[in-house]
């Protein structure tokens, strides 16, 4: 039998290879090629651990057709059960692998040799084990000790045959394999032959779950050769893996079991079918299925018991499923000492109705995102003091919408480690984090807390961590709670969690709010220059004024790129009848789709930043007129001088570097400008002069609606003509060194600006007050840019949209108006001849 076994696993294997590689036959592009040119020949290697990281690459590779599909579908597109699995595999580089099992199932026999009073230290253990990647707890205060005394003396008793450690969501078996090499050295440790160690290890030790059948093959396949490496005879011994695809019941019928159950009592047949409907929809909610608290070995023997013999035929295989139910939910139901994953992702807009509901029911929490589930799910399974640790998005650690999660996890489990990693470091595009929790409620234990940079990872493999250069930080997770929304901002000094618990809420000063969601930005949003420029109000400070207007086009405060003080001005909107067809946007089901949100603070002044800020933060000044968007996000307030002192001190190094603690990503929220701590306002600085010297920067280009000239055509006029001698070129230089001297007084006052708020924060250790020159929003001159913009200037002189004895607009539709027009009449056919032999010929 177990030969038979093991030849359906090689044959199973085998197709999944035969399938795709016959799908793309050829050696110079598809799979093969990729595998041959891409992969390391090291990966290849079996003394090296290649096995697992090939059968992963090759797991990877026959993903990325299926997953590339359904990641391109329309963003409505709610992720079917049978694309669930290709969408969300991402395989784990070796060295996260062996970071996550030495500091979780590495940790825990050191804790229990230590218990069983072990003469070497810690990190000696470690070392003679040569777990590279293995961190040693931080010295803890007195009182952490006594509780972990009686955390950790239960493993005073732990056999290493009792041991359990699950993977739910093993892919391609690349956590299991390593697992097994590390329980090997456990075992031979302790005495076991290899033969002895590699038989307990399977059938005691490991335990594995998967919704992806090819998966489940590849992962019992990858153990099964570890198996056979130390044991000859596992081919011929009858020897089952606790390894399984999670199965589905919809399409059962209770039916199908009638004769089966007619040989059970009524309880037994109740049990079975709870059993049964608990996988109905297997393949959609996988590992987060919770399993009964049944007795799984009592039912199983009485299947077991049953007499196949004076049985149906079809009554067997009947058995054998439910055999595999019981199974499969008896592992869901245990309890393990060590749980190690890295789950699937997918955010909660993705999840079919199935998934969507059964999340919002068993995990409102936890329901943003499918590994934020898995993390919820998965702390309910582990032992007192056992670990659980996962490979993850970062967002848990910083957004609002984790919050109730991560408040929930810090009240009642420990972080022991965080591995904080950048974007691409698992080849990627966003951060990750190793998040390893412990089974125990001590906020005063000092974890352990480090970042990979993605340039750290570039081409190689961290030899030795923490990384020199990078975070890192011994503290305790109490302090987190301190910080408004718990981020795990593990890199916060002292200092400045101070500073959170004395300051002000920003939003107890003025009022962070989201604008307008037209649903369809291309149909009701335009540039300003794109429309009749009569048919915009400019100026409307109020609903009221909008409506008495009459005009179709308002300012929209849409965010824009990073810019500081002052601009962006460049979208209007149509909100025509305080925006009848905006409000009235309606779907093909006739559902209202747009979002018009604190219509109140429509038209009013504020200060404004962008949800997307990739790098540093900037935030503006809007004057009174606008709408503001959902990216555009705004602060308001009736009291400009509060506004601006806001606006100063959001724009220096500490706001930027405190936002970064509040969230680090690329999404800065609402919620998090919110929590922001003020100190006090600042009263001695002008932040007016900032405004103004950004604003005429802005005003200097035709980007602008309050633009008036060109800069050098004002060193050209008659008042300037003697200084410049008529040249271009010299008017040119003037202007240059008008620009270096805004931009040079720009960056000065933000100097200065950044010593009042680094001294009044105290954080004279973390930053400097020094500005880049990159970080300085307002331009230098530079001569090809400046001259194209003065050539569009021309055009638009000759052509009427500019006159040079009227500053601003001349004409941008409408009436027009000749009397505009008397140093220089715009040309009458509105055509331009520019060829070889004719030019301005008219």
């Amino acid at each position: 039998m177990a030969t038979i076994r093991l030849n359906n696993i090689f044959t199973a294997t085998y197709n999944i290879f035969v399938w795709q590689f016959s799908s793309t036959p050829s050696y110079n592009h598809g799979v093969i090629k990729d595998i041959v040119t891409e992969i390391p020949e090291s990966n290849f290697d079996v003394e090296q651990g290649g096995q697992v990281e090939i059968i992963g690459w090759i797991y990877q590779y026959y993903n990325t057709e299926p997953k590339e599909k359904a990641i391109s579908s329309p963003k409505s597109h709610k992720f079917k059960d049978t694309e669930i699995a290709s969408v969300t595999q991402i395989f784990t580089p070796d060295w996260i692998v062996k970071y996550m099992v030495q500091n979780s199932l590495g940790k825990i026999w050191i804790k229990s040799l230590l218990e069983k009073n072990d003469t070497r230290l810690e990190e000696q253990i470690a070392s003679d084990f040569n777990w590279q990647y293995y961190m040693k707890d931080a010295q803890q205060p007195e009182n952490v000790i006594v509780s972990l005394k009686d955390v950790d003396k239960s493993l005073s008793n732990l056999e290493i045959t009792d041991l359990k450690m699950i993977d739910p969501s093993m892919g391609s078996g690349h956590i299991l394999v390593y697992a097994f090499d590390l329980l090997m050295q456990i075992y031979q440790s302790e005495g076991y032959s290899e033969r002895e160690a590699s038989k307990s290890i399977v059938t005691n030790n490991l335990f594995g779950l998967d919704i992806d059948t090819r998966a489940f093959q590849l992962s019992y396949f990858a153990v099964y050769m570890k198996l056979r490496q130390y044991n000859r005879r596992a081919l011929t011994s009858n020897i089952k893996l606790n390894i399984y695809d999670i199965p589905e019941t919809n399409e059962f019928n209770s039916d199908d079991f009638e004769l089966l159950f007619n040989e059970l009592n009524e309880h037994d047949v109740t049990l079975f079918n709870n059993v049964i409907n608990l996988f109905h929809n297997g393949n959609d909610l996988g590992s987060l299925i919770m399993g009964l608290d049944i007795d799984y070995d009592d039912l199983y023997q009485k299947l077991s018991n049953l007499n196949q013999e004076q049985m149906s035929f079809e009554l067997i295989p009947l058995i054998n499923s439910l055999k595999q139910l019981l199974s499969v939910s008896k592992i869901l139901s245990a309890q393990y000492h060590i749980i190690i994953t890295n789950p699937p992702y997918m955010g909660s807009s993705r999840m079919n109705k199935i998934l969507g509901n059964f999340a919002k029911t068993n995990y409102p929490d936890a329901k943003s995102d499918l590994f934020s589930m898995f993390i919820e799910r998965w702390n309910k399974s582990m032992i007192p003091g056992g670990y659980n640790c996962m490979v993850t998005m970062q967002s848990w650690m910083f957004l609002s919408s984790f919050e109730k999660m991560r408040t929930h996890l810090l009240s009642n489990f420990t972080i022991s480690n965080l591995m904080h990693m950048e974007n691409n470091v698992m080849s990627i595009a966003f951060g990750t984090a190793v998040t390893i929790v412990r089974n125990m409620n001590l906020p005063n234990f000092i974890g352990t807390y480090h970042q990979i940079k993605t340039a750290d990872t570039s081409g190689k493999i961290p030899s030795k961590l923490p990384i020199p250069g990078n975070r890192y930080n011994r503290t305790n997770q109490a302090n987190f709670s301190k910080i408004p929304g718990s981020p795990i901002a593990y890199w916060a000094s002292e200092n400045l969690i101070k500073d959170f618990e004395k300051g002000t809420r920003m939003d107890e000063l003025v009022d962070p709010r989201q604008g307008l969601a037209t649903a369809d930005n291309n149909r009701f949003l335009r540039m300003w220059y794109e429309v009749i420029n009569s048919n915009i109000s400019f100026n409307s400070h109020s609903i009221k004024e909008s409506l008495e207007s009459n005009k179709k086009w308002f300012p929209y405060n849409k965010g824009g790129s990073y810019r500081k003080w002052y601009g962006n001005y460049d979208y209007v909107v149509n909100w025509e009848k305080d925006g009848y067809e905006v409000r009235n946007f309606t779907d093909a089901n006739g559902k209202v789709r747009s979002r018009p949100q604190n219509t109140d603070y429509y038209f009013h002044e504020a200060i404004t930043w962008s949800d997307i800020t990739s790098g540093n933060f900037s935030i503006r000044y809007r004057f009174p007129g606008s709408i503001n968007d959902v990216t555009g996000m705004s602060a308001f307030s009736n009291n400009k001088i509060k506004l601006f002192d806001l606006l100063g001190l959001m724009n220096s190094s500490v706001g930027n570097y405190i936002l970064k603690f509040l969230n680090p990503t690329i999404h800065l929220q609402i919620g998090n400008f919110s929590k922001f701590p003020v100190l006090k306002s600042i009263k001695e600085f002008n932040v007016d002069n900032l405004i103004n010297l950004s604003k005429n920067d802005w005003d200097s280009f035709e980007i602008s609606w309050d633009f008036k000239q060109h800069p050098l055509l004002n060193h050209i006029a008659d008042d300037k003509r003697t200084e410049v001698n008529g040249s271009l070129q010299n008017a040119f230089s003037i202007w240059k060194s008008e620009a270096q001297d805004r931009f040079d007084q720009l960056k000065y006052n933000e100097e200065e600006l950044n010593k009042i708020f680094i001294d009044l924060y105290g954080l004279q250790d973390e930053l400097t007050p020094d500005v880049a020159d990159k970080d300085v929003s307002v331009r230098l001159a530079n001569e090809k840019r400046d001259i194209k913009s003065f050539l569009s200037y021309f055009v638009g002189v000759v052509f009427g949209r500019y006159s040079l004895d009227t500053e601003g607009l001349a004409f941008a539709g409408g009436q027009w108006d000749s009397s505009k027009y008397d140093s220089f009449v715009p040309n009458d056919d509105n055509i331009l001849m520019l060829n070889d032999k004719k030019y301005f010929d008219d």
